[in-house]
């Protein structure tokens, strides 16, 4: 994410289903790059009716009923942020010869060293000629509308009749389509790791080829937590003659969602890896990469690069400016920090107020995700308050609507989600038939639905309700949050990570590096108390492993 193609050297990443959402029509227009997630089409679909009522634009509502309404819906709502986004530009150029203040708020926001904004604060004292008015033109750019999809969230459909739909049919292949067929020119962020039908999947759509010819040409960004597996995922996808764009490399712990551990890599020798393997990561894709294109007939016009960025825990200017020039990174990610900016991302003002009165100890990794991968979560949420209300009324669980998350044929041939209360219903019988332990038992009535909770704030910061009534918001901050207190302007965000500007941390924090040191301290113990109550070999191998690196 360089200056050629971003005004700004950090982008702000993916933050569950709903805060980042519609991020791109708060802040594309001033260049800054942000993520969409696009797994829960019912969101979107929520969103772009709550858009084309603000904007009095026409909405059609796309049903359920509709064949491949998934993609269709999330074609839609991509297609009406790229119009928003676009009019926003257009704005912002059409008040440059008045030196308007649309303009201004671009300018400003950008870093001091930026060419475009030492070109133009040499001449704000005087009238812009045409020709320096154009050439300001071709300078403003949109922050980029790219898209996340969860590689690991890509349950199987069925039709009206209740029939299994063709593997294209599932959540992520859908979600992709959908992303495909919009009018976008970005780029699809695949996380937690590889799958294998949705990366074989994208090569059916010309977008992501080098076809010069194509209106909408996208691009694919891998998030991944170490070199190895930025090799062997970029080498599936180059066999494919799909190119991987940037590598965002993300913290294991120190970062917010679901926590992917490394086995003992610490973000510093992984940052350094690829630092100095940079090019023979291209060069290595690149020979991969040409022969598959070359089999298919596409010629190409240009060598690509690769761009390397980091995300996850960062705090400061001092931190984002290290990172970015001794590990020689394209960009930074500033995720969590931007909860508490308004501006920037969509949080509803009770979550708000419980993210500023928590404490350091309510920021802690828990077993809520049904997915069961370690999920960042926040013990005073309205979701974690509700989960609690269920248990005891004795109704433990969520009704289960989207089913996104539907993963488990422990008693059902049908998968269901672990959080719902058809399976938590039967895990409590379980347990009071003496056949779970309370141990296990807890760890399931841990679970929390994660559809409703994380897509929640976003319809409610919009001042709209929620599909039945379903208010109650998970928060997925990562640990860097609990060093940040009050709400910020983007304008002081923004200052603070260009280093203008110091927000007032907690003056505990750790710094990045030290503070994932830490996280993965106490990761530690727990795997050993794990190893000591349920001793297996499995875990005495990955103990051991960790050890060694």
């Amino acid at each position: 994410m360089n200056q050629a193609t971003s005004p700004h050297s950090f982008h702000i990443p993916v933050m569950g289903l709903g805060f980042t959402v519609d991020s791109p029509i708060k802040v594309a227009k001033y260049g800054i790059s942000s993520v969409i997630s696009i797994m829960d089409d019912h969101l979107l679909e929520d969103m772009r009716r709550i858009y084309s009522e603000k904007f009095d634009l026409p909405y059609s509502p796309i049903s359920e009923k509709e064949e491949d309404f998934k993609a269709k819906r999330t074609t839609a709502f991509l297609d009406l942020t790229k119009l928003l986004v676009d009019k926003q530009i257009q704005e912002i150029k059409n008040a440059i010869p008045e030196k308007g203040q649309l303009f201004q708020n671009y300018i400003e926001l950008l870093a001091e060293a930026h060419p475009m904004k030492q070109f133009v604060q040499g001449l704000m004292h005087q009238d812009f000629s045409p020709q320096q008015v154009e050439t300001i033109k071709s300078m403003i750019l949109p922050g980029a509308i790219d898209v996340n999809i969860m590689t690991k969230v890509d349950k199987m459909n069925y039709d009206q009749k209740g029939d299994l739909l063709p593997r294209e049919y599932s959540d992520a292949l859908a979600a992709l389509r959908g992303f495909a067929n919009s009018k976008l020119s970005s780029s699809v962020i695949f996380s937690a790791g590889l799958n294998p039908a949705l990366y074989s999947y994208a090569e059916q759509f010309d977008c992501f080829f080098p076809r010069p010819e194509h209106p909408n040409s996208k691009s694919i960004i891998l998030k991944v937590s170490d070199y190895r597996s930025a090799l062997i995922q970029g080498k599936f996808l180059a066999k494919k003659g799909l190119w991987v764009s940037e590598f965002r490399i993300e913290s294991g712990l120190n970062c917010g969602g679901h926590a992917f551990a490394t086995d003992g890599l610490l973000v510093g020798p992984i940052l350094e890896e690829f630092k100095t393997n940079k090019k023979r990561l291209q060069s290595s894709l690149m020979e991969v990469y040409e022969k598959a294109l070359e089999a298919k007939g596409i010629s190409l016009p240009q060598t690509p690069g690769i761009k390397i960025t980091y995300q996850g825990g960062i705090g400061t200017s001092k931190e984002d400016s290290f990172l970015r020039n001794y590990y020689q990174l394209d960009g930074t990610g500033w995720g969590s920090p931007f909860l508490l900016v308004p501006e920037a991302t969509s949080v509803d003002e009770d979550t708000l107020q419980r993210i500023l009165k928590a404490k350091k100890s309510d920021f802690y990794l828990s077993n809520a995700s049904p997915l069961g991968v370690p999920f960042n979560n926040l013990k005073t949420s309205s979701g974690e308050d509700q989960r609690k209300q269920r248990l005891e009324r004795n109704r433990p669980g969520s009704p289960c609507y989207k089913k996104f998350l539907s993963f488990s044929t422990e008693f059902t041939d049908k998968p269901i989600c672990t959080a719902s209360r058809q399976y938590q219903n039967l895990k409590s019988k379980q347990f009071q038939n003496g056949e779970i332990s309370e141990k296990e038992w807890k760890e399931v009535a841990e679970k929390d639905c994660l559809c409703e909770g994380l897509s929640a704030p976003a319809i409610l910061s919009n001042g709209s309700t929620s599909r039945r009534n379903l208010n109650a918001v998970t928060i997925c901050p990562g640990p860097n949050l609990a060093y940040f207190k009050g709400t910020f302007s983007l304008k002081d965000m923004v200052s603070h990570i260009y280093g203008k500007l110091n927000l007032n941390l907690d003056s505990e924090r750790p710094h990045v590096f030290v503070k994932e040191a830490q996280l993965y301290v106490n990761h530690l113990k727990k795997e050993f108390q794990n190893l000591i109550a349920s001793p297996s070999s499995k875990q005495e191998n990955y103990l051991d492993k960790f050890q060694k690196i």
